[in-house]
């Protein structure tokens, strides 16, 4: 472990997770495949194979953007790549920037990249990064948010002319149209992490109940149709609805059971043998069935309009600066 130098060092260093602790991989996501493979060849070709890097053209990514509908899995995605990398992956909030004293902003954010360096290979993961790197001439910004922009964007700078630094900037938001020019030119990849299509929602419903005693019967595809415009958030949150059900008949009926025992043992009308091995019979768990998921999603909405106006900001956005449709290149596949 590396020692932090000062006071800042020392303010962040419990926001940084070693690669062994983050315990998040790429089989955990259920879908995505096509980011995955983006994220692998940006993000662990230069740390595989830096010989490649030294030159010409090609530079590591010293920054990408990942946006999308809440819920959709880009935090998941920063943390599995950070694992896969085997990189240190620092998570960065207003909170771990700011501070009630004057002029203690810049240094936090100073002492983040100089930490950053020394546990390096490093990702860097600002989540809701629009909060902290939103336009500059907003009506009514602070000044110190002005100063932590820049002082974040003169360090993000000199990583350019440092190829030796292996810092990586990661960042997640649900509004990148909140984004200062200047920051979306800095993020080089900018990749949207869209709704799960029908296939998809069957992947991750497939993933997420793939621990759990299903019934037999189990029909993923219509799994996947009937939840149209559900995220991966909302998708978990259906399961674990549903996974409540035969839980809750379960105690029901040992309720049942220890209020007929109870009876017996007032003085009730005594029960035949073959009753009472029926009734001495352990109550099991029954597995998980169409029903309960069923029944789990007319308590479960989908929690972002997959046709409301944000997405279609989201799409507008994504044509304009993504890596979506038309503008999508061609993935590098031979070596993961």
């Amino acid at each position: 472990e590396v020692p932090p130098d000062n006071e800042f060092e020392k303010r962040i260093r419990p926001e940084v997770i070693p690669a062994n602790e983050i315990g998040v991989s790429f089989d955990d996501i259920g879908a995505l495949e096509d980011i995955k493979e983006s994220l692998q060849e940006l993000v662990m070709l230069p740390l595989r194979r830096p010989d490649l890097f030294k030159g010409g053209l090609l530079k590591p990514c010293r920054g990408i953007l990942l946006f999308g509908p809440p819920g959709t899995g880009k935090t998941m995605l920063a943390k599995a790549i950070a694992n896969e990398a085997q990189a240190s992956f620092i998570n960065v909030s207003m909170s771990t920037i700011t501070s009630k004293w004057f002029g203690e902003d810049e240094k936090n954010v100073r002492a983040l990249f100089t930490l950053a360096a020394k546990v390096s290979p490093t990702i860097i993961f600002v989540d809701a990064v629009d909060s902290m790197l939103g336009q500059r001439n907003r009506a009514g910004e602070h000044e110190a948010m002005r100063k932590i922009k820049n002082e974040f964007m003169t360090h993000w700078d000199g990583l350019l002319s440092r190829p030796d630094q292996k810092i990586l900037v990661l960042a997640a938001t649900n509004r990148p149209f909140d984004l200062d020019e200047a920051i979306i030119r800095r993020f080089e990849r900018r990749i949207m992490v869209g709704l799960p299509s029908v296939q998809n929602r069957e992947m991750i419903m497939r993933r997420l109940l793939s621990k759990e005693k299903v019934d037999e019967g189990l029909d993923y595809k219509e799994l996947g149709t009937i939840t149209e415009g559900y995220s991966g958030s909302d998708l978990k949150n259906l399961c674990t609805t549903a996974a409540y059900r035969p839980v809750r008949e379960l105690i029901q009926k040992e309720r049942k059971k220890e209020l007929e025992k109870k009876k017996l043992e007032k003085g009730g009308t005594p029960l035949d043998p073959s009753k009472m091995k029926e009734k001495d019979k352990e109550i099991i768990l029954r597995p998980l069935n169409m029903a309960d998921l069923k029944e789990a999603k007319n308590q479960v909405a989908a929690s972002f309009a997959a046709e409301g106006s944000i997405m279609g900001e989201l799409k507008q956005w994504n044509d304009l600066y993504g890596e979506g449709g038309s503008r999508k290149k061609e993935q590098l596949t031979y070596f993961l």
